[in-house]
């Protein structure tokens, strides 16, 4: 194997908690709401799946599946699908949607997992080449730069800059052709197997990792290493 691809939010990184995310936009904007309110109105959110990286919706409105379905396609449709499934929670003031929205595109809503940097450190040094291949609707590139990971990447490829999302294997190509790998010397990590799991139409073998918060994974990348031995 040549070269591995990983997946970015639930495989390299996770987001913030619904609670954390909530918190920290009422800090930066001077709103206040009384605990059990905030609590409750982040619970709201999680549930609504207005996080990106976090839960799903557990109840996806008819209004939104279309938008939903094509979300990573392009920056635009990616605000809007999850302003749109903000905007089902009440909050103090309507601005605050737009500013959630914000946050979560900060380097401080992202954590590493505990064994990322040791992993991409250890292929970099093995002269392994390595690709983020993500659905996402913003520029994640300042996420890995603040907290000091975009030096082992060789390539992105991101849904958005590109009008594909996985599974669609044109999007785990764009990758492998920035490495020059033959698609199949490559390794494709993620979480998800109905997304991920695409990169086997071109040939890539995948392996995938839990979605967990980073306290309960501590070592889940570390198998790539031995993979790739």
């Amino acid at each position: 194997m040549a070269a591995v691809l990983f997946d970015f939010s639930g495989t390299l990184f996770r987001a913030e908690t619904a609670e954390s995310w909530l918190r920290a936009v009422l800090t930066e904007t001077g709103h206040t709401l009384p605990e059990p309110e905030l609590t409750g109105t982040a619970r709201a959110l999680e549930e609504a799946g207005a996080l990106p990286g976090g839960a799903v919706p557990v109840e996806l409105p008819a209004n939104l599946a279309g938008l939903w379905a094509v979300r990573d396609e392009s920056a635009e449709l990616h605000r809007a699908a999850y302003t749109g499934l903000s905007r089902r929670v009440p909050l103090p003031d309507p601005g605050l949607h737009d500013a959630l929205y914000e946050r979560h595109m900060a380097p401080a809503a992202w954590a590493p997992y505990p064994d990322a940097a040791e992993v991409l450190r250890t292929l970099r040094e093995r002269g392994t080449g390595i690709g983020v291949v993500s659905n996402i609707g913003w520029d994640l590139r300042p996420v890995f730069r603040a907290h000091g990971l975009d030096a082992y990447v060789d390539t992105y490829a991101l849904s958005y800059e590109h009008g594909v999302q996985k599974p669609d294997p044109r999007l785990f190509a764009v990758a492998c052709e920035a490495l020059g790998t033959d698609p199949r010397e490559v390794l494709m990590v993620g979480d998800s197997r109905p997304a991920d799991g695409g990169a086997a139409a071109l040939g890539c073998r995948v392996h995938f990792v839990d979605h967990l918060p980073v306290t309960e994974r501590p070592d889940a990348l570390l198998p790539v290493l031995d993979l790739m031995s």
